[in-house]
This record gives C-alpha cells, structure tokens and sequence, in this order.
C-alpha cells in the first residue's frame, strides 16, 4: 500500500495533523489506542472509516523507520 494511500498532510484538515487519508481520523489516535491496551480490532470498531489495510499499512511503516539503521538522520529530518 502507498503511502499517500494510508495517509493525507492537509492544512484543511485538523490543521495539517496526519490523518488516516479519506478520513479525519488522526492517525497519532491508532498509536494512542494501541499504547492504551486496546486492540487492532477495537480500533477499527471505533473508526470505521479507517480501514485495516490503513491501519496494518501505518504500523508496518512505523516498523521500517523504527527498524532502520538510519533511524538518527531520520528522526531529525522528522523534527
């Protein structure tokens, strides 16, 4: 899945926050669920209109960059 199929940067939507795309679902909320204990599923309940490809597709996203060697140089192109 592409990337800009998983998720929108828009000023005109919650002012630029990364949403889920075709959504306006922050995508910070998926982690924050996550970190809280609830599930994949239970999110998904919550949010409908994001889809488990988008979901699945941002958490392997996040394991790549959190995974990669270059992890320094990525985290200050992020900041």
């Amino acid at each position: 899945m592409n990337i800009k199929q998983i998720v929108t940067i828009d000023n005109d939507i919650l002012n630029g926050q990364p949403v889920f795309s075709g959504t306006r679902v922050p995508v910070e909320s998926l982690f924050d669920h996550l970190e809280a204990g609830v599930s994949l599923d239970e999110f998904l309940d919550d949010f409908p209109t994001v889809s488990k490809e988008q979901a699945v597709g941002l958490l392997e996203v996040a394991s790549k960059i959190t995974s990669s060697k270059n992890i320094a140089a990525l985290y200050e192109a992020a900041a």
